[in-house]
């Protein structure tokens, strides 16, 4: 279940990101709010669905914790500060994960990861101050899809 939400929330992004980017005039200043409220809806799903994984419990005994009420409460407010937490913990999640998978020999697969975690958020923040100029924010979109593809091997 928590697995399936995140796939779900994926394609949530897409829609989401789909009215953005198609948008003019002023709904497109909404648009783009709703794009950042999926992105951080859907890090708490990816939360949840790594916190079953590693607890190897059924989708029934997944309680929403603290952390989970209220990020949840605080996301239509300061989506970049839900994004950014859950983010973290996820990475940290993700890391540990390769760690053990490193000794099976897949070090390629983390340094891709490492990269594009790195690359993700200061390729967000260069196109937040400076949105004219091109295909930053193109590099952005390929740059996340990297690292959601490599998350996906974690939950696997």
């Amino acid at each position: 279940m928590a697995n399936k939400m995140y796939a779900d929330s994926i394609i949530g992004i897409g829609v989401a990101s789909s009215l953005y980017h198609t948008s003019r005039g002023e709904i497109r200043r909404v648009f783009r709010w709703g794009d950042h409220v999926m992105i951080s809806a859907s890090t708490l799903c990816l939360t949840r669905a790594l916190w079953k994984q590693r607890r190897k419990v059924s989708a029934k005994e997944i309680r929403p914790n603290g952390l989970i009420v209220a990020s949840t409460l605080l996301l239509p407010f300061k989506p970049s500060v839900v994004t950014a937490v859950h983010i973290g913990l996820s990475e940290a999640s993700f890391y540990r994960e390769m760690s053990k998978k490193e000794k099976e020999g897949n070090k390629r697969l983390t340094r891709i990861h490492a990269l594009s975690s790195i690359l993700g958020p200061a390729l967000f923040v260069v196109d937040g101050f400076l949105p004219e100029v091109p295909f930053i924010h193109a590099a952005w979109h390929l740059v996340a899809a990297i690292s959601v593809a490599t998350y996906t091997k974690l939950l696997h």
